[in-house]
């Protein structure tokens, strides 16, 4: 399965769920608000997308509406308050990514 994580910077939970999924996923991460935001080829790419605030999954929706309504866009309710690779967020990541498969 193809998974596209996205957050706002794809600097910290979005690209430590990148790494510690991708031997479980193909997997792929991407923010909304840096200089390369995400594509609608990256969108197109996914199988599944994961958002780590429910505000991401309604940007994609205002910046996509097309691609939007084709994908499975799941929301992780992750604070954008953690670190890259912060072992409090590997934590929360495995869990919430349990629950969901």
């Amino acid at each position: 399965m193809k998974v596209l994580f996205v957050c706002n910077q794809n600097q910290n939970r979005s690209k430590t769920a990148e790494e510690i999924f991708k031997g479980r996923f193909q997997t792929k991460s991407a923010g909304l608000y840096n200089t390369n935001p995400v594509t609608e080829k990256q969108l197109s790419w996914a199988d599944l997308i994961i958002v780590m605030e429910d505000s991401q999954r309604n940007e994609i929706a205002k910046r996509f509406p097309k691609l939007y309504m084709q994908k499975q866009i799941l929301s992780l309710d992750i604070p954008d308050v953690y670190h890259y690779n912060q072992s409090e967020l590997i934590k929360i990541l495995n869990s919430k990514v349990k629950e969901l498969f």
